[in-house]
């Protein structure tokens, strides 16, 4: 029976959902190519997140639990994947994309002796020369078009995926499954460097992940003042701002509001672009957007073949207007609650 693995992250504050995100693309590869779902916990007290594995979908959870494992250690997690990995022999290998699963990830596949894709938008099998292959697709050529990679000779085969590109399946309370606890010594030696702690970064504002509007924003916007213009209608909509790689290297965000293939993947129900072009690698950042909203000078950019809705001219005059309406429109509705409370 063939296998696909997922390596489940897990931290103090629980399973990372692009775990749970992984757990439900393998279930969908796994019908494709007959094959049975299991995933790799390791970590420290991991009993509650092993169980929710299986609820999300695996079948077989293989738990390495020890206390030097509470925190990602670089020395330690890479050769005691592999070696689980070797063990069970799979077909398909997956691993979040975060900055710990970026770290992983390519140290595994070196010991492995097998490729690895990273930064994949979708996985799925196609049969190629008569074997079933993982064709993983990922954005090329600076974001021009999407290409497909397969491991045809090597195995197993190995991706990483971004946070928030699969979508996360339900969770089944009477699903169940098998939880098998692995040991293995860690001597001391094999510690050169000892990670002591994680310190979470000064919040700049709500998460991304959980925004139900965001407002981006790209080159085009000039300037760090007029970026300022851009959250000042966030702040107007209850919403959060962010921005494209360009934007974050001139400084105008910081890297944890960056949208796209090298940031950060969000589904909000309104998702609204200025000043960006649209180059790929933008907005397989945001393609799951409910309603995608695209304002540019140029009629003829890639954001309007995406866009729900596409506004062409320049969002100096646009933005301006828009918070005007909005403000009074607040205005109007808060009048006219207190008049039916005085009433």
């Amino acid at each position: 029976m063939k296998e696909i693995v997922v390596w489940a992250e897990h931290r103090q504050t629980g399973l990372m959902s692009v775990s749970l995100e992984l757990l439900s693309k393998a279930t969908e590869l796994a019908h494709q190519i007959d094959a049975t779902v299991s995933a790799v916990l390791i970590g420290y007290k991991c009993d509650a997140p092993a169980e929710e594995l299986i609820r999300y979908g695996a079948s077989r959870v293989f738990v390495v639990d020890d206390p030097q494992l509470d925190l990602y250690q670089s020395d330690l997690y890479p050769g005691i994947l592999a070696r689980v990995l070797d063990e069970i022999s799979p077909e398909i290998v997956l691993i979040g994309g975060t900055f710990i699963g970026m770290d992983l990830a390519p140290r595994v596949a070196a010991k492995l002796k097998t490729g690895l894709t990273a930064h994949c938008v979708n996985l799925y099998i196609e049969k190629i020369e008569g074997k079933d292959q993982l064709v993983q697709v990922v954005p090329g050529w600076g974001g021009n078009m999407f290409l497909k990679i397969i491991c045809p000779d090597h195995r197993p085969q190995m991706a990483t995926v971004r946070p928030g590109v699969m979508d996360k399946g339900a969770a089944d309370p009477c699903r169940s499954g098998i939880v098998i606890p692995l040991k293995y010594e860690i001597p001391d030696h094999d510690i050169r460097a000892r990670t002591l702690e994680f310190i979470a970064e000064e919040p700049h504002g709500r998460s991304l992940d959980d925004a139900g509007i965001i407002v981006s924003g790209g080159f085009g916007v000039g300037s760090r003042e007029g970026f300022e213009l851009l959250e000042e209608l966030a702040r107007v909509m209850h919403g959060e701002a962010a921005g494209t790689r360009p934007a974050c290297d001139q400084g105008w965000i910081p890297e944890s509001r960056m949208i796209g293939q090298s940031g950060k993947t969000v589904r909000p129900r309104l998702f609204l672009s200025i000043g960006a072009s649209g180059a790929v690698h933008y907005t397989t950042g945001f393609l799951k957007s409910k309603v995608i909203v695209g304002i540019d000078k140029n009629p003829k950019a890639p954001i309007f073949g995406v866009a729900d809705l596409g506004i062409v001219g320049d969002f100096r005059k646009i933005i301006p207007c828009l918070i005007e309406e909005l403000k009074e429109m607040q205005h109007q509705s808060e009048q006219k609650g207190g008049d039916q409370c005085s009433n």
